[in-house]
């Protein structure tokens, strides 16, 4: 990869990506030196311009940026960089440098995450994830294989408004069997990144 740090003078715009959700995280800098660094210790590193020095990103708040992949762009003087954040990415504890504004796809899963797991650990008479946990894994396993059947079915015919409902259901009973099992939706997307080439 040909990457030229002469353009601006010594230093290359770097573009942070969370890996998995594909929010952009923040904007940085890098010149050779933090650029080989990354690569070596596979913690993303920068040039700050304010310290005038190598930063690695989370020296000091332990919220490093993992080093997933480098991309350089058409004119070979801004850089990609996926990442695996531990934690929030900005100084100001939010999760990217433009707030808590990322569209994290897998928020409305977190929250459900957190409801199925409150309505397991404190039931509530009214409610049907509760119901369901009180009796008992073969009857929520039931229920992933009764959305399963329906989603396929619908997935057949032409109502797509169906179609998403019931995908929906499928998805719903299928975070509620994890939590049945002790497992977590971040369970399932460990081994799917571990599958990814």
């Amino acid at each position: 990869m040909k990457i030229d740090f002469e353009k601006g003078d010594g230093l290359v715009p770097v573009i942070i990506q969370n890996v998995d959700t594909m929010d952009v995280l923040m904007l940085g800098y890098m010149n050779e030196e933090a650029y080989e660094k990354t690569l070596e210790t596979k913690r993303v590193t920068f040039y700050s311009r304010s310290k005038q020095r190598l930063w690695t990103k989370g020296e000091e708040s332990g919220n490093t940026l993992t080093l997933e992949s480098i991309e350089v762009d058409c004119d070979n003087d801004t850089l990609l960089v996926k990442a695996t954040p531990q934690g929030p990415t900005c100084h100001t504890g939010t999760t990217t440098c433009w707030g808590d504004t990322a569209s994290n796809q897998f928020g409305v899963i977190e929250e459900l995450e957190k409801i199925i797991t409150n309505r397991k650990i404190n039931p509530e008479d009214t409610s049907y994830v509760s119901d369901l946990f009180e009796k008992g894994i073969n009857k929520i396993a039931q229920k992933v294989g009764e959305e399963a059947v329906e989603v396929v079915i619908e997935a057949k015919d032409d109502n797509e408004e169906l179609f998403l409902n019931e995908s929906a259901d499928l998805l719903f009973h299928y975070l509620i069997l994890l939590q049945a099992k002790g497992y977590s939706i971040n369970d399932v997307l460990t081994i799917l990144k571990s599958r990814r080439k």
